[in-house]
């Protein structure tokens, strides 16, 4: 009886032999076949190498350890994709911060409201939702906190802080009110920041506010219209060698005897001939000679540091003048108190009690020793928002940084170093579709994570999305 049973077993083993399955079977993904076959194949959501289970098991995944040692940065979407810990600081592509802050690059998985209010780790970090920076500092994330400050906030149209005022009828929104009102062209300064219309960095990427600035007529009027950021004769298209309005651009800089002698504020800085340090403190002799001759009385002394009269006529008394706080006289800097080093620029005081406090006092800002301006440096144009270079030493580097990437803390122009697609909501479409690389990351508009998955924006929204 029992060989009988054997028998029909043996014959029932043999009519179901095991055959391999082309490919893994859905939920298994720790091996190198699995980890490398495009498929996510245990359906949590990431594929191949961006799995954790491939990341912890699989050698497929692992960190490649060059042959021949180099270095260089790891902040693009290459190196952040090569396995290689290329700037060797112990960390190697989505593990490192600087990919991480490339939102192409797919490191970090929340980053949507919906990603964000769904309860799942699904980046599997150890933090859920608003737990997670990915959603706490995502910048078209609003559902993690009361925030209707943010320019996604101020033109999702939603109330997002709950107080019954949505977007820019919210006060919490005036800060983008030249963005979010049609008033780039009313002639108004409608936030109150002393530029008007097109002059307004918040108005770049308006229609209308992109004339080049290829005229004297243009680069005299006061206005940005170009949208890059600089007005007139700051705006190299001006004042840049074999520009139109080149030699007219000379004419308004205050660095020749004629220019510091004309009685004219010619470069509109608000300070006229000897009164402007491009004068007062010009390499040139003659110019040095002709504003020295000016002075009535030297202000250099201890009795005329501190006798409350303005002895050389320049605009500035006793210890309000260079000539006494920065004296090479010790006995008449000792009258005044310094706020020119590392330690007084760095420690919440207004040493020397004139209004300003660190960095906000020329005396730091504008300090002749390197080691103090450094203390100085904020991260917050387009160009130092692109160097590579963590300027303001914060730890983080260029986008990685609040102060270039977060559209709350961030100027319109440093904004733009990290946002394919900023200003105005009816702007967004036409910037993510332009053909141009507006952020100048290599990405161009719906193939940026900044277009694709920008909730404003509508023309990207029937081609696949970036990180899905």
């Amino acid at each position: 009886m029992r060989r009988a049973a054997l028998a029909v077993l043996l014959l029932f083993v043999a009519g179901c032999r095991y055959e391999k399955p082309l490919r893994p079977v859905l939920g298994y993904e720790r091996d190198d076949v699995a980890c490398s076959d495009g498929i996510d194949n245990d359906r949590d959501g990431s594929t191949d190498c961006d799995d954790d289970d491939c990341l912890e098991v699989a050698g497929h995944c692992g960190e490649v350890v060059p042959l021949a040692p180099f270095f260089e940065k790891e902040n693009d979407l290459l190196v952040c994709r090569d396995q290689i810990d290329n700037d060797e600081n112990g960390q190697f592509d989505c593990g490192d911060p600087k990919c991480q802050a490339i939102p192409e690059a797919c490191c970090v998985r929340e980053f949507t409201n919906e990603l964000c209010s769904d309860g799942i780790d699904n980046d599997g970090n150890g933090f859920t939702d608003c737990a997670d920076f990915g959603c706490s500092r995502g910048k078209f994330v609003t559902v993690c906190g009361d925030d209707e400050s943010s320019l996604i906030a101020c033109s999702d149209g939603l109330d997002n802080d709950r107080d019954g005022l949505v977007d820019c009828n919210d006060p919490e929104c005036s800060i983008w009110d030249e963005i979010c009102s049609e008033n780039c062209s009313d002639g108004i300064d409608n936030n109150n920041n002393l530029l008007v219309d097109c002059a307004d960095r918040y108005c770049l990427g308006v229609v209308g506010c992109q004339t080049p600035e290829d005229s004297v007529q243009r680069c005299s009027d006061d206005a940005d219209n170009d949208g890059n950021g600089f007005v007139d004769c700051e705006d190299i298209a001006c004042s840049g060698a074999g520009a139109p309005a080149e030699e007219f651009c000379a004419l308004r800089r205050e660095d020749t005897l004629e220019n510091c002698s004309d009685g004219i504020d010619n470069d509109n800085n608000n300070f006229t001939d000897c009164l402007d340090f491009s004068c007062s403190r010009s390499m040139d002799q003659a110019i040095l000679d002709y504003c020295a001759s000016l002075m009535m009385m030297s202000e250099d002394t201890v009795e005329r540091c501190q006798d409350g009269v303005d002895n050389d006529g320049n605009g500035f008394t006793d210890c309000g003048d260079f000539s006494c706080s920065r004296s090479t006289n010790p006995d008449v800097r000792a009258l005044c108190p310094s706020e020119d080093t590392v330690e007084a620029c760095s420690d919440g005081v207004d040493n020397d009690g004139n209004g300003f406090i660190d960095c906000a006092d020329f005396s730091c800002s504008m300090n002749a020793d390197p080691n103090v301006t450094a203390v100085c440096v904020f991260e917050d144009t387009f160009e130092l928002c692109k160097d590579g270079i963590d300027n303001d030493g914060n730890g983080f580097t260029d986008c990685a940084d609040f102060s270039c990437s977060n559209p709350s803390r961030a100027s319109l122009d440093a904004l733009r170093a990290c946002q394919e697609a900023f200003g105005r909501v009816t702007q967004l479409n036409a910037l993510c579709s332009d053909g141009i690389d507006n952020d100048e990351d290599g990405l161009t508009d719906c193939d940026d994570f900044d277009c694709s998955r920008h909730p404003n924006v509508t023309v990207c929204r029937d081609k696949p999305l970036v990180c899905e």
